[in-house]
């Protein structure tokens, strides 16, 4: 296992030569630091042809990525929270880490079916009556 591999849960592993950094120029304030170095990190995960991520991982790590996942399959992640390379390049890697965790989580169990009570049925049919002739008591008196 090498160094730059990315540990998520035992038995999800992303290696290092499935991600692909590129080193861009952030925007927003920061004065001429800004315009000359690159600070902000383009991570780039390669999920349809991930050797480590099981089929229902990999399609929904797809789904959880929303707009940052490409056509051909790619998660885009790009950091430039921080001012220094190191800690955007961290960034980025932790919220990879965390979207592929949420994508190995176990599917929730289905809904049990229920229905209400005998009681409950009648109770709510008798306050609905009720609350019936309330509204037709407002009516107009008929001068009789």
């Amino acid at each position: 296992m090498a160094d730059g591999d990315l540990h998520i849960q035992p038995g999800i592993l992303v290696a290092a030569d499935e991600l692909e950094e590129q080193f861009i120029r952030a925007s927003g304030p920061g004065g001429q630091n800004v315009n000359k170095v690159a600070t902000a990190v383009q991570l780039r995960f390669d999920a349809a042809n991930a050797r480590h991520l099981s089929e229902r991982v990999r399609a929904r790590a797809l789904k959880l990525a929303g707009s940052r996942a490409t056509k051909d399959g790619q998660i885009v992640i790009e950091a430039a929270r921080f001012r220094t390379q190191e800690q955007n390049r961290a960034d980025a890697r932790a919220r990879l880490a965390e979207l592929l965790r949420r994508a190995a989580e176990p599917p929730p169990k289905p809904r049990k079916k229920t229905k209400p009570s005998k009681g409950a049925v009648e109770r709510r049919l008798k306050t609905k009556s009720g609350r019936g002739q309330i509204k037709k008591l407002r009516g107009k008196v008929s001068p009789e």
